[in-house]
């Protein structure tokens, strides 16, 4: 079966398409436009990496370039789609709201559309935790309410499961969204909590901690959220309109200040501080309900941070 991936060189991107590829009975086009929002050789060692399977092809395409991937459609014979492809980041959103208007919406429709025209069995694509802003009740459940959006990068978000929507409707497309809550491992961008906390404690920098450091995350390792994605893929929604959405998290909610002490525990060194207040367009607490995606997959276990953080380093520290 012929899989399109976009975003195939970002964080979850990578470690979605090699779970895929060890399904040596499934064809992987990766798509990926390099850009250089965080350094370029990250992905170029992620590339290296996914080349060395022979059931996988890469091509450097910009998802906004809509000719170039409609001949990338026309090339192949997708049966499923998976669209990663996006800028990531609500505080970089903050400053430069064009590039996830180009990213984010009209990329995405770039994609899901091309997908219809080419009777695609089943579109699946990242959301994100954000969407749901702030609330007052948890763990978040998909019935939520999402129409408080605190950043613009959770508003294109929202504006992806809407779209994806209609194209479930109108179109009768099958789509399935997932909001990721807090994803980290190994191969993680560098502007993520993890890595930035880790490096600024290695080097005896202060750590920018927002909100004094209470702000509680559902952290999920990215083996968790590549284990669910590949296990739908072939589970696309059967209901009259065919379209679903999943929380994907860790189960537990855990404040930031919780999280660094396990990162100064492994690294055997205290953190420094710059303590500020919250940042417009951060939300205060993510912890995930899981139990539809675990129904669906039966899905029984997480990784826990302490491991999963763990895990991380042996990789960080492998890379020095």
């Amino acid at each position: 079966m012929q899989i399109l991936v976009t975003g195939a060189a970002g964080f979850i991107g990578f470690h979605l398409v090699e779970k895929i590829l060890q399904n040596k009975k499934d064809f992987v086009v990766g798509i990926d436009n390099l850009n250089s929002y965080y350094d370029v050789k990250l992905k170029k060692n992620r590339l290296s990496i996914l080349k060395k399977y022979k059931n996988f092809r890469f091509k450097k395409i910009d998802i906004n370039n809509y000719k170039k991937v409609e001949k990338i459609f026309k090339e192949n014979k997708f049966k499923i789609v998976i669209n990663l492809a996006a800028q990531a980041g609500v505080r970089y959103s903050i400053e430069n709201p064009k590039n996830y208007f180009e990213n984010n919406i009209r990329g995405f429709f770039n994609i899901i559309d091309l997908s219809r025209h080419n009777k695609i069995k089943h579109f699946l694509y990242a959301s994100t935790s954000s969407v749901y802003g702030n609330q007052n009740k948890y763990p978040l459940k998909e019935s939520f309410s999402t129409d408080g959006p605190l950043s613009f990068y959770a508003a294109t978000k929202k504006c992806n499961e809407v779209i994806a929507h209609s194209y479930s409707n109108i179109y009768g497309i099958p789509s399935t969204g997932f909001r990721f809550f807090t994803v980290y491992g190994p191969y993680g961008r560098p502007d993520m909590a993890l890595f930035k906390f880790a490096t600024s404690i290695e080097n005896n920098k202060k750590i920018k901690l927002f909100n004094y450091g209470n702000h509680e995350r559902d952290f999920t390792y990215v083996s968790d959220i590549v284990d669910a994605v590949a296990a739908v893929i072939k589970k696309p929604p059967k209901k009259q309109i065919p379209y679903a959405v999943y929380n994907i998290g860790g189960n537990k909610s855990y404040k930031l200040k919780d999280f660094i002490f396990l990162i100064e525990k492994n690294l055997k060194k205290k953190a420094r501080f710059l303590k500020l207040p919250l940042q417009k367009g951060d939300v205060r607490k993510t912890q995930a309900s899981t139990s539809k995606i675990d129904k669906l997959i039966n899905k029984k276990e997480y990784i826990k941070l302490e491991k999963g953080i763990r895990n991380y380093f042996e990789w960080f520290n492998s890379k020095k």
